[in-house]
């Protein structure tokens, strides 16, 4: 993984109130995962705006 984006797991693993008080078992994948999906649907938003329950048709 580049330092970049080690940089932006890490600045997104800081859970927000409400997911503290449910707790994470591992903040850092969780941001990770996020992040790789994201960054796929940014690069591909064709491929994957159909999949999404969230786009229209």
């Amino acid at each position: 993984m580049a330092d970049t984006d080690k940089f932006r797991v890490a600045e997104r693993s800081h859970l927000l109130p409400e997911e503290e008080a449910v707790g994470s078992d591992d903040a850092l994948k969780q941001a990770e995962i996020l992040l790789e999906d994201s960054d796929e649907r940014t690069a591909h938003p064709e491929e994957t705006g159909h999949e999404s329950t969230q786009t229209p048709d």
